[in-house]
């Protein structure tokens, strides 16, 4: 495999939990763009929200994406929105295989719950503002996947699994 395999999708569904097993699996390193976008700041992501505002954190979510596609070939599982910018949907495609890691509302609000580094759901109803970030993003994530793997009801283990099965597939044909 001669290119990184890009995890999209929204907060909540395996990203970083699936990618690092996936990872494993394929015997290539992980990088998550948020922990990698953290280090370089030294600050975390609701600093940098409440800070520079989600553009400010867009435009270092966007330098780090560009950082990792001149990188060694790696798993990378990406923050939710990085597919708002249409620049960031064109590297994903140019730079690797988009998997779309696609999750139903409860099982976001039920992984999302025990996390509070969150910023967009600061809100009174994180269930509407899930169902929003849903309706905008998700004609994105399918705009950039070459293969959508559903997590629901899927431990990590058996997400990877999947993921590496129809990333072969896909791979293959």
């Amino acid at each position: 495999m001669n290119r990184s395999i890009f995890l999209v999708g929204p907060m909540g569904a395996g990203k970083s939990t699936i990618g690092k097993l996936l990872a494993a699996q394929l015997r290539l390193p992980f990088a998550d763009t948020d922990k990698v976008l953290e280090e370089r700041t030294g600050a975390d992501i609701p600093w940098i929200f409440d800070v520079e505002g989600e553009a400010g954190f867009r435009r270092r979510e966007s330098d780090v994406l560009e950082e990792l596609c001149r990188g060694v070939c790696q798993v990378i599982g990406t923050g939710g929105g990085i597919v708002l910018l249409a620049e960031n949907r064109h590297k994903l495609q140019q730079c690797g295989h988009v998997v779309y890691l696609q999750a139903g509302v409860e099982q976001l609000l039920e992984r999302t719950s025990k996390n509070a580094n969150r910023p967009l759901l600061y809100v009174p109803d994180p269930r509407k503002r899930i169902e929003e970030i849903l309706r905008e993003r998700e004609p994105l994530y399918r705009e950039v996947a070459d293969v959508i793997c559903t997590t629901d009801h899927l431990n990590p283990k058996q997400a990877a699994e999947l993921v590496a099965e129809r990333l072969q597939d896909f791979l293959c044909q």
